[in-house]
C-alpha cells in the first residue's frame, strides 16, 4: 500500500491538530470551576469539538477534496499570527486579562496582515479605530448580551 499524497497527509496533520485542541478545550471547559462560568464555552467547545473530529475522520478516510497543500511561502505568513495566536491562548488571555490581552492581539493581527502602508499615520488611526470597534462589539457581546464568564487578571 502507497503512503498518501502529501496534501493529504497535510490535511490529517492539520485537522489532526484542531481535532486535539478541540478536545483539549472541550475537556477544560467540561471540568474547570466554576461550572456555571463555563456553560457558554462548553456550549461552543462542543460544537466545535464535533465539527473538528468530523474534518478529522473525514481527512483520514480520503473523503476531503484536497488542494496542492500548503506551500513554504504560505507557511512563512501564517506564522505570525500563529505565534501570536499561541502566546495570546497560552499567556497573554490570563496575563493581561481577555479584553486587554484580545484588544493587543487584534490590534498586532490587524498591524501585521493590513495591506496598508505603515508609514503613514492615517492607516495607523484606522488600525486603532477597527480595534476599538472590535472591542466593543467583544465587549458588548460577552458582557452584556451573554454575561458569561471572561478570564480577569492583572488589567481587567
Amino acid at each position: 500500500m502507497s503512503a498518501p499524497p502529501l496534501p493529504r497527509i497535510q490535511h490529517m496533520i492539520g485537522s489532526g491538530i484542531v481535532a486535539a485542541v478541540g478536545v483539549w478545550v472541550t475537556y477544560v471547559s467540561y471540568t474547570a470551576t466554576p461550572s456555571e462560568a463555563f456553560l457558554f464555552p462548553r456550549l461552543i467547545a462542543t460544537v466545535f469539538v464535533v465539527l473538528a473530529l468530523w474534518t478529522f475522520a473525514k481527512a483520514c478516510l480520503g473523503w476531503t477534496k484536497v488542494g496542492g497543500g500548503i506551500t513554504p511561502t504560505q507557511v512563512k505568513n501564517l506564522a505570525p499570527g500563529l505565534i501570536i495566536a499561541l502566546i495570546y491562548i497560552f499567556w497573554a488571555a490570563k496575563g493581561f486579562g481577555f479584553y486587554t490581552a484580545t484588544a493587543i492581539a487584534f490590534f498586532i493581527l490587524l498591524s501585521l496582515y493590513d495591506p496598508a502602508p505603515h508609514g503613514q499615520l492615517k492607516s495607523w488611526l484606522k488600525r486603532i479605530a477597527i480595534t476599538a470597534g472590535f472591542m466593543l462589539v467583544m465587549y458588548g457581546l460577552f458582557a452584556k448580551l451573554l454575561t458569561v464568564y471572561t478570564p480577569r487578571e492583572v488589567f481587567f
